[in-house]
């Protein structure tokens, strides 16, 4: 086929580009991934409300990538008005979880391989991304962080909190101080040796203290 043919190529002709058998084969291997990388997703989801449409999303990525992949790769014209057209797409939903963008690269990356051929390498290393991610993601660690809200009326109760978290607790640092009249508020980050909260309950319990609160700690919070 010369440069001309290329071009002279009429639409009826595009119909037999790819097989019917190898359509099926690979929508049907991109569904069978999509659905174990959504399965993937949930079981290391860390979020606080779970979002079932974005697990949704990364199958139909996985099938969408697949179908424009097929299409280019059976036709030159179509894949230089492919690039064209995908110039021009802005998307402007907020990803929230930096995680959240590993899984669509993921699902668009199992779908080019699949839809070139690389069937072995789409599947297994798939599991291998999904071996990795359910043992680093869900790995706990020693040392939960949390927040501590401490509220005090003088800066000798204060002082008195502070002894005592520190010798209840691994780590703690002040991230915060508002001071008013007649009250004091701290931010401390804290980190944890296990999960019991009951020395809370008798910092709250010390003369001076107004109230303590212990917020779970995620990585976020700016100070």
């Amino acid at each position: 086929m010369t440069f001309n043919d290329i071009f002279k190529s009429s639409f009826l002709e595009n119909i037999t580009g790819v097989s019917i058998l190898d359509m099926l084969i690979a929508l049907s291997l991109a569904f069978g991934i999509g659905m174990f990388i959504f399965l993937i997703y949930k079981k290391t989801y860390q979020g606080v409300m779970f979002s079932s449409s974005f697990g949704t999303t990364l199958v139909a990525l996985t099938m969408i990538t697949t179908v424009v992949i097929l299409a280019v790769t059976s036709n030159v014209i179509l894949s230089l008005g492919m690039v064209g057209a995908l110039s021009i797409v802005r998307f402007r939903t907020a990803i929230k979880e930096p995680l959240d963008i590993a899984f669509l690269f993921w699902a668009i990356a199992v779908g080019i391989v699949l839809a070139a051929g690389f069937i072995p390498l789409a599947v297994i290393g798939s599991v291998v991304i999904g071996v990795i991610l359910l043992v680093f993601v869900n790995r706990k660690s020693h040392a939960n962080p949390y927040i501590v809200v401490l509220s005090c009326s003088d800066s000798a109760a204060e002082k008195k909190a502070l002894e005592f978290l520190k010798d209840n607790v691994v780590k703690c640092v002040i991230k915060s101080k508002t001071s008013t009249k007649g009250l004091i508020e701290l931010n401390l980050e804290i980190r944890m040796a296990n999960d019991n909260t009951d020395f809370i309950n008798t910092l709250s319990d010390m003369s001076g203290v107004n109230s303590a609160v212990l917020v779970s700690y995620n990585g976020d919070y700016m100070g």
